[in-house]
């Protein structure tokens, strides 16, 4: 149960309750709502992360999921798995995620930007060898788009654990975000 009342988004402020309903019911923004325009902010982050990006999706999914798995966010990794497969990663690359980036089921692409992941969660920062091979991947917009990412989720994970977010007893469709666009 949430250490805190879930707010009642009928309460919200308009510009609140546009970004939400663009979403599945999660409890995650019924947590998040109680920081009014903070919550407006965070949410407009999300949404341009998740809909107006130029990094791969199935990348961006990676990176997320992974996340989860290092801040120990149960609700985060569940969400994003069933995002991950709908924006087309396959089950064992999910799956493995678990195992970290050396886990033979990844490309050598999808390596690399999940040792970015592990270096920005556990260090703060990614060496300088780690940092250039994805430099010379990405085009820099994808780069900032995925440091973004990485600390976005690290923000919703802690909020997430910190507030003790339960599961939708529902499981909610994820229709109402965008399916995947072509790969990079």
């Amino acid at each position: 149960m949430a250490r805190i009342a879930y707010f009642d988004l009928r309460d919200a402020s308009a510009p609140l309750k546009a970004l939400v309903s663009t979403r599945p019911p999660l409890n995650i923004y019924r947590i998040a709502a109680h920081a009014g325009p903070a919550a407006e902010g965070m949410l407009a982050l999300g949404s341009a992360l998740l809909r107006d990006n130029e990094l791969d999706d199935c990348w961006r999914e990676l990176a997320i999921v992974r996340t989860g798995i290092l801040c120990g966010s149960d609700y985060e990794v569940h969400q994003h798995k069933r995002l991950a497969a709908r924006v087309g990663v396959s089950e064992a690359k999910i799956q493995a995620l678990h195992d970290g980036p050396e886990a033979a089921v990844f490309d050598a692409d999808e390596a690399l930007v999940l040792r970015f992941t592990d270096q920005v969660v556990l260090r703060g920062k990614a060496g300088d060898s780690l940092f250039y091979a994805l430099h010379d991947r990405l085009s820099p917009r994808a780069l900032v788009e995925l440091q973004l990412t990485i600390g976005y989720y690290m923000l919703v994970s802690r909020l997430l654990e910190n507030f003790e977010v339960d599961l939708e007893d529902n499981e909610p469709s994820m229709d109402s975000f965008p399916p995947a666009r072509p790969s990079n």
